[in-house]
């Protein structure tokens, strides 16, 4: 691309870019091109996999099937984006291996033109916050989403415990595989949760496909702009993976190979871009307008082969924890051990420590706060759209702004129409949600 940056400090890169205890990032835990793809998969499906059907109910049959490719073309686009800064930021940082999304940014603003420069730390804090906040809901969600399933099942099966007590026994299974601090050694357990995920939702779906489906005609086909609003928050929340891009690919023993024609991010995203269609079709036709937020809420709880494809799911998801965890503590330690004395002297204790409290308090949101679901389509909405769409586009026009005539016409048109795009989805998305929390509370 031509673009070339200056780094101010290279002193604090190898902070960045070295290996932080229980991060993950070192030499000798190199993955491969099947392992960055499965961890790449399972960051991107999970609950919202399970929530297709609902999101063909509110974009409708033929508007999400149009829709969900162009967002797929629009989000890996964004990620390459950011890919291409974080590499040009390494080229100019001496030593320095790679960088992760908030350092990427901070790095991008400080070689940008003089006016941009100061706004560096602020974008950084802004990228870091909505990561955190986006990682934090997701590991919420997902308690939410396992105790949902197995709550059902165990009624079903004469066992009289609340909801809240169905989520209190997933708590110390969740905090087992998120004791592991290396993305290596989280593969295999990535890959069981894709295995049980695949299960359960091809099980689901053969289920939805034993009787004939009802017609298209029954089905909307195109639904409300309002409607529409409330989709692409969903649809978003189901794509957003961009907290694990950079990660992964700087975790490859062979990065190039991430960001081929037929390389590890393309051949993954048709793939679950695929199998979002698939889903949300299939879940749509046959349940209408009564879709749950997961489709296997929709099986009937009396059928025994319903019940194990819901604790199947539920595992599915329950083993998706891990991924979402480590970006989650990825993000918090650095800062951490940076401002506690504790942590720099026992580092690994202190960061077991914090791995058991980050794991209470993503229970704790999911036990105290009712309907958990609606404010994180408002998290999605606002954070989501602007770590998968917003803040690359920025990136991109703050590197090209220094080099001349890196600003064609087409760059500047394609770039305003992601810009336009995404602050929509923004202002609709958070709209639309706060709506449907009033609702709920005061209906």
């Amino acid at each position: 691309m031509g673009v070339t940056l200056e780094v101010k400090n290279g002193k604090d890169t190898n902070e960045l870019g070295a290996d932080v205890e229980g991060t993950g990032v070192s030499k000798t835990h190199r993955t491969s091109n099947l392992e960055t793809a499965t961890h790449l998969f399972k960051g991107n499906v999970g609950a919202g996999l399970f929530a297709m059907g609902d999101c063909f109910k509110n974009g409708g049959l033929v508007g999400a099937t149009v829709l969900l490719p162009i967002l797929a073309v629009i989000c890996v686009h964004c990620e390459r984006l950011l890919i291409d800064g974080s590499i040009l930021a390494v080229e100019k940082a001496p030593g320095v291996e790679f960088f992760d999304y908030p350092d990427t940014v901070e790095k991008v603003f400080e070689c940008g033109p003089p006016p941009m420069r100061k706004l560096s730390k602020l974008m950084r804090t802004i990228v870091e916050t909505f990561l955190c906040v986006t990682q934090f809901g997701f590991c919420s969600i997902y308690f939410v989403f396992i105790t949902e399933n197995l709550h059902q099942v165990l009624i079903q099966n004469g066992v009289d415990i609340s909801a809240t007590t169905t989520m209190a026994i997933t708590l110390l299974p969740a905090m087992i595989p998120s004791l592991l601090t290396n993305i290596k050694y989280i593969s295999p357990v990535s890959m069981l949760a894709n295995f049980a995920l695949l299960f359960g939702l091809f099980a689901t779906l053969g289920i939805a496909l034993k009787d004939p489906l009802p017609s298209p005609s029954e089905r909307h086909l195109i639904t409300s702009p309002s409607q529409m609003a409330l989709f692409f928050g969903t649809a978003l929340f189901s794509y957003e993976g961009i907290a694990l891009i950079l990660p992964l690919r700087n975790k490859m023993r062979n990065p190039e190979n991430f960001t081929r024609v037929f390389g590890v991010l393309n051949i993954t995203m048709v793939i679950v871009t695929a199998l979002f269609i698939f889903t949300g079709s299939i879940g749509y036709l046959r349940w209408g307008e009564e879709v749950e937020g997961s489709i296997t809420l929709n099986l009937n709880p009396n059928e025994i082969l319903s019940q194990v494809v819901k604790i199947v799911a539920a595992m599915g998801v329950f083993f998706g924890y891990p991924i979402q965890f480590f970006i989650l503590i990825k993000i918090i330690w650095a800062p951490t051990k940076q401002s506690c004395g504790a942590a720099q002297k026992y580092p690994i204790t202190f960061q077991v420590l914090l791995r058991f409290f980050m794991v209470l308090c993503t229970f704790g949101v999911a036990v105290v706060v009712p309907k958990l679901g609606l404010f994180i389509s408002l998290i999605g909405a606002l954070c989501s759209t602007s770590l998968a769409l917003l803040i690359p586009v920025i990136l991109d026009f703050v590197i090209r702004a220094g080099v001349p005539k890196a600003l064609t016409t087409w760059v500047y048109l394609k770039n305003m129409a992601i810009i336009l795009v995404s602050l929509l989805g923004i202002a609709t998305g958070t709209y639309q949600s706060i709506v449907e929390i009033i609702k709920e509370f005061y209906d």
